[in-house]
């Protein structure tokens, strides 16, 4: 059992973070109306008070205060897994979920929440958001390492995939190296997820920049006139690509150093990965307002599959996860329930 004192310190936070008179220690945070949101709260008014750096997913670890007490009473760090149950299910297979940028699968909590699906779901969490480990840089290497995960869990397809943004990019390498083995991929789903600009067309580059430009004219009208030119006239010693695209945690925190250090690697790996010919079907979510990324999905990627079939969620890229979850969690059901007919 953890200490008194753990507990005592926890147990106000709890009440800051959920707005509640009193929490139990055996309550379920979730239950009490935790959320994605919520956790990042959480753990950085958690980081603030003890100074342990915790990936908010550990919440999913850890779902008390007492269990997550004794977490923080134990002297190493926590090493969180690789493969992370977000929802239990009695069918199989499961559906395999990949993480953004951000590089944590807590971001798809509101999503998970809405599926409808009697398969559980499994999140991939990256490799040195603990802090414990040197994250990946490279594409290739995630999709090896989630790999190796999944094959303990499931040895043998079909199997189900599904990613979002830089996590799409994974699922469709993971995806290739199934198929090239000899296994079925039942679902491969890929959620606004687009590779580097440098790998677009040239017709889809000069698209991409001069809608991006207007977006950029368009905010800088409405900024005093110091800020407007700050954005219009940006100086850059940077060989041009696409501008960083806008992944931000859910609400204005700070991020840890091991969480910026996964974001920093996986934005690497997303400059690096040149996508292939995949040999199947791709599942395309795009959301229906287009920011940072090409608005026609199907000129980037109909040629580099067997099959590619598109739909639109209403949101932007950001919004589809975070506000119109729902949309999106239904496409999704409904690609896991197509897919095993």
């Amino acid at each position: 059992m953890p200490t008194s004192t753990m507990v005592e310190m926890l147990t106000p936070i709890w009440q800051r973070v959920l707005q509640l008179s009193s929490v139990d220690v055996e309550d379920n945070f979730f239950d009490l109306g935790g959320d994605s949101t919520l956790a990042l709260q959480l753990f950085n008014e958690i980081a603030r008070s003890c100074g342990r750096e915790l990936p908010p997913v550990t919440i999913y670890v850890a779902t008390t205060i007492a269990a997550l007490a004794a977490v923080l009473e134990q002297p190493a760090e926590l090493r969180v897994p690789t493969l992370v149950r977000l929802k239990d299910g009695i069918a199989e297979p499961p559906l395999f979920i990949t993480h953004g940028l951000g590089g944590s699968v807590i971001d798809f909590f509101q999503v998970v929440k809405h599926i409808q699906t009697p398969h559980s779901i499994q999140g991939m969490q990256a490799k040195g958001i603990d802090g414990a480990e040197e994250p990946f840089d490279r594409i290739e290497e995630m999709a090896q390492f989630y790999l190796d995960a999944i094959r303990q869990v499931q040895p043998h397809g079909p199997y189900l995939l599904a990613g979002y943004s830089l996590g799409g990019l994974v699922t469709l390498e993971m995806a290739q190296r199934l198929i090239s083995n000899g296994e079925k991929v039942a679902l491969l789903a890929m959620l606004d997820s687009y590779p580097d600009i440098r790998y677009l067309s040239l017709a889809q580059r000069a698209q991409l920049v001069a809608r991006l430009a207007t977006q950029r004219a368009t905010t800088a009208m409405k900024l005093p006139v110091g800020e407007a030119l700050s954005l219009i006239v940006r100086p850059s010693r940077r060989r041009a690509t696409a501008p960083k695209v806008s992944y931000q945690p859910p609400v204005d925190v700070s991020l840890s150093p091991a969480m910026q250090r996964a974001r920093e690697c996986a934005y690497l790996a997303l400059t690096r990965y040149k996508p292939r010919f995949y040999p199947g079907k791709i599942k395309f979510v795009r959301a229906e307002i287009p920011t940072d990324f090409p608005a026609d999905p199907a000129a980037v990627w109909a040629k580099l599959a067997d099959q590619f079939e598109v739909e639109a969620v209403p949101g932007d890229h950001l919004g589809i996860m975070s506000t119109h979850y729902e949309k999106l969690a239904a496409a999704i059901s409904r690609y896991v329930d197509e897919a095993l007919r």
